[in-house]
C-alpha cells in the first residue's frame, strides 16, 4: 500500500519516491491511501499523477482507499479534476 505522509510538497517528492518505488514494482494491485495528507502543492499532486500513469503503465491495478479533502480540493484549484485521477478517486 502506498501511503502519503501528512505533506507531500517539492521537498518530500524526491525522498518519498524512493520510497514507493519498491511497493509499485513487487506488487500486481496497487493500493493508494492520502488520508494523511494535510498539506499538498502542485509539484505533489503531479508526483501523484506521475505514480498514477506509472502504475497503469505498468498494467498495475490501482485502488484509492481514501482521499483527502485538501487532494479534492487541489486538484480542483489546477483543473485537472476531469483528468485520469478522477477516474480512481472514491466519491
Amino acid at each position: 500500500m502506498i501511503k502519503f505522509p501528512n505533506e507531500l510538497t517539492i521537498a518530500q517528492v524526491d525522498e518519498y519516491q524512493l520510497e514507493i518505488q519498491p511497493i509499485i514494482d513487487e506488487n500486481t494491485i496497487i493500493t493508494i491511501d492520502d488520508s494523511n495528507l494535510a498539506r499538498i502543492d502542485t509539484i505533489g499532486v503531479q508526483f501523484i499523477l506521475a505514480i498514477v500513469t506509472y502504475i497503469l503503465a505498468q498494467g498495475k491495478e490501482l485502488k484509492w482507499q481514501s482521499t483527502s479533502k485538501i487532494f479534492h480540493e487541489s486538484i480542483q484549484q489546477l483543473g485537472i479534476q476531469e483528468g485520469i485521477l478522477l477516474n480512481y478517486l472514491p466519491n
